[in-house]
């Protein structure tokens, strides 16, 4: 299965989450950047309000594309103690990445929301929409730290992802809903045949236009 393009993706996820139509008590997270896009289509179809919520990957040492964790907005980190031990990866490493990576995240908190205040994911029913899934790092950081808030109900929804991969997020979101869960799989793009950067100023815009159409629906 291959997408022409993200918008396409969001298109196609949120036929598989009507029954989330027009509910009150929904809230639509993209993770950024590229998955704001896909989630932008998923709040527009369910009439849902979108907001971001970020986690960013800490990278190995030598290839920074490789994954050995993830830190979220609220310092939460999942690491992947398997493959730190494999690569060797010193803890003040990982302690270093962590704290520029989340200086990054209120860098990009800031710039996306200003200074107000994130949304509330208590008692919401939180829906967290990426274009896909790799190693899985930042997800699990995401849902791992969305959690902590006491949602109502928590759903990962996502394009694409390794099947396997999938298997470890069942414990963590109460549904995962998957276009394409794929046995072979090399990378997220390889399932696009748009994939191009997404940059802050998009992420931006489409963030406006989704609280201007919440605002005349309301």
């Amino acid at each position: 299965m291959v997408f022409q393009d993200r918008q396409e993706a969001g298109r196609l996820l949120a036929k598989e989450l009507t029954a989330y139509q027009n509910r009150d008590d929904v809230l639509i997270l993209g993770i950024p950047r590229g998955g704001v896009v896909v989630a932008y289509e998923v709040a527009q179809a369910l009439r849902a309000p979108l907001e971001v919520y970020i986690t960013r990957k800490i990278g190995a040492p030598q290839n920074p594309e490789l994954a050995i964790g993830a830190v979220s907005s609220d310092g939460n980190m999942v690491i992947d103690r398997g493959l730190v031990k494999s690569l060797g990866v010193a803890d003040n490493y990982i302690a270093q990445e962590a704290t520029k990576e989340t200086a990054e995240i209120q860098r990009r908190l800031r710039r996306y929301r200003g200074e107000g205040p994130g949304p509330q994911i208590a008692d919401k029913t939180v829906i967290v929409v990426d274009d896909g899934i790799a190693t899985g790092a930042t997800v699990a950081a995401t849902l791992q730290s969305l959690r902590k808030s006491q949602p109502k109900e928590l759903i990962l929804a996502i394009p694409v992802a390794p099947r396997d991969t999938l298997e470890r997020f069942k414990d963590q979101a109460d549904k995962v809903i998957c276009l394409y869960p794929a046995d072979v799989f090399w990378a997220v793009g390889s399932f696009y045949l748009e994939f191009g950067q997404t940059s802050d100023e998009e992420v931006i815009a489409l963030l406006q236009a989704a609280s201007n159409l919440k605002s005349e629906s309301s």
